[in-house]
């Protein structure tokens, strides 16, 4: 590139400090404003994963990695830490929780590490921004490991059924925590089976738009008129050329 040092990570470097210099854009951003763009990014490679689209991931990854490059250089701006912190951090947090490979012990246990790096509450660095199905889970998953939990999936079913029953009995004030209060339990009884709910949900949306999208090409191109009765018999069609 132009301009830039050879060395890859010297035109990392080169690279930012480049921007926020020259490009107006660039220059204005702060940490909140950046953080949509990082979160963005990080669902992105997800996207490219889930397609199996390796030269996509391989752009995707370089778009997050170019919001870790952002942020460490914003921060080396007040004097917190710079992109060398960053990595040195990640390398000795990685050495760290790896005694079996670094070490010669004999296995790591993963989560009782990142336990002792927490503070002393167990809900503790469950991250605010996640989605809210990734961080219900999370949340159940930590009070679960002390114990907070059900023992089997028939007291989870049950109090599904409860919350669906209070959320059918709520007035209009109420029907937003009941809402919440449903799908919670819901996600906990997805976690008791070992699912991932972000990752079924996401993949529930993608089958509700490729059916969707059937249905409209079965009506012409639009279902804008078509009776409920017609729609779903459109629906039941696509289905059953799915299985067959």
């Amino acid at each position: 590139m132009s301009g830039l040092p050879a060395e890859r990570y010297a035109r990392l470097k080169a690279l930012m400090e480049r921007l926020r210099a020259d490009c107006p854009w660039d220059r204005e951003q702060t940490f909140e404003t950046i953080a949509p763009y990082t979160i963005e990014e990080a669902y992105e490679v997800k996207d490219a994963i889930d397609r199996t689209d390796l030269p996509d991931l391989k752009s995707e990854l370089g778009d997050l990695l170019f919001q870790v490059l952002f942020h460490a250089k914003m921060a080396d701006e007040v004097d917190a830490f710079d992109l060398d912190d960053v990595v040195d951090t990640l390398v000795d947090k990685m050495v760290r929780r790896h005694p079996h490979v670094f070490e010669g012990a004999e296995s790591s246990d993963w989560d009782a590490m990142k336990a002792a790096e927490r503070s002393g509450r167990t809900l503790d660095g469950v991250a605010l921004a996640l989605p809210a199905l990734m961080r219900a889970q999370k949340l159940q998953k930590r009070a679960a490991k002390v114990g907070f939990d059900w023992p089997t999936t028939d007291g989870v079913f049950d109090k599904i059924v409860e919350e669906a029953g209070e959320l059918r009995d709520a007035d209009d004030a109420e029907r937003h925590e009941e809402a919440g209060d449903l799908l919670f339990s819901v996600v906990n009884l997805v976690r008791h089976f070992g699912i991932d709910a972000e990752s079924a949900l996401r993949d529930a949306n993608s089958k509700f738009t490729r059916r969707f999208e059937g249905v409209e090409e079965k009506a012409g191109g639009s279902v804008e008129g078509l009776s409920l009765n017609a729609m779903e018999a459109h629906w039941q069609s696509v289905k059953a050329e799915e299985r067959s």
